[in-house]
């Protein structure tokens, strides 16, 4: 099998072109620069069917970042595999959100102290200590396998991570008050017909329950004993879930409460000050 004929078989079980490519470079550890100029080259046995294996997997809807066994997020390449969500470029506003605040109405706190609840793969906590390194950076998660490669992250990217393991905010230290807390919650609603085409990705980092606000009613419920006075509480959510959340962060005594759009002009994230 040549570059060329296995591009072409990647493209007949119908792989986006952008895919093929991506997945022979990972197979030949060359870049999709040199495959397109040496098309005519064979592969070994073992790179043939290798990539015959994962060209079969992509075709089951297994994402690519799986197979690769990296994703890119806000500017730096994590690894990631089926213990944790792939990070969505969508989270980038949010962790867009929390600067703008480190850097801006928060910047006369000489070291904030930051949450990420439900770190998942880190992305969030990773991107955020990476842009402001001055910050004491927690992050928790249910889900032990999760922690486990959001700390790999952490130390292969040389970046201070204070991990814990635990529900939301239980796993955080008693009396311990946050300057600034972020959440990527699970929140689509159990039988959404979106999960279907998710089914590689852990339930439990996408669905919290029938309504899907179950998550992010329990984070903003018990929020305020965890913040300090004139603090932020940023949320990801559904596109339809902003008006929810809005009146979830009101109704718990938050103020200032903000709403921020993704570039296909989603209502992504909403937020509060304590």
């Amino acid at each position: 099998m040549t570059v060329d004929e296995a591009l072409a078989h990647a493209r007949a079980r119908c792989l986006e072109r952008i895919d093929a490519q991506l997945l022979l470079a990972h197979t030949t550890g060359r870049s999709r620069a040199w495959l397109l100029a040496h098309g005519e080259n064979l592969l070994d046995g073992d790179q043939a069917a290798q990539l015959v294996a994962l060209v079969r997997r992509r075709a089951d809807g297994e994402p690519l970042a799986y197979l690769v066994g990296e994703k890119e997020f806000h500017g730096l390449a994590l690894e990631v595999d089926a213990r944790v969500l792939v990070p969505r470029p969508d989270t980038e506003l949010l962790v867009d959100w929390a600067i703008e605040l480190l850097r801006g109405e928060l910047t006369g706190r000489p070291q904030p102290r930051v949450l990420d609840l439900g770190t998942g793969s880190g992305a969030i906590a990773l991107a955020l200590k990476r842009a402001c390194p001055a910050i004491e950076m927690h992050a928790v998660d249910a889900s032990a396998p999760a922690l486990a490669v959001a700390q790999r992250n952490a130390e292969r990217l040389g970046l201070d991570v204070h991990f814990a393991h635990g529900s939301w905010w239980q796993a955080t230290q008693p009396g311990m008050r946050f300057d600034l807390a972020v959440a990527n919650p699970p929140y689509i609603a159990a039988g959404d017909v979106h999960l279907a085409a998710l089914r590689h990705e852990p339930a439990q980092a996408l669905t919290p329950g029938p309504s899907g606000m179950e998550a992010l009613q329990t984070i903003v419920g018990a929020a305020r004993p965890h913040l300090a006075e004139g603090t932020w509480l940023l949320l990801e959510h559904g596109f339809d879930q902003a008006a929810a959340v809005a009146g979830l962060l009101a109704n718990h005594g938050f103020d200032a409460v903000a709403t921020r759009h993704d570039l296909a002009g989603h209502a992504r994230c909403t937020g509060g000050r304590v």
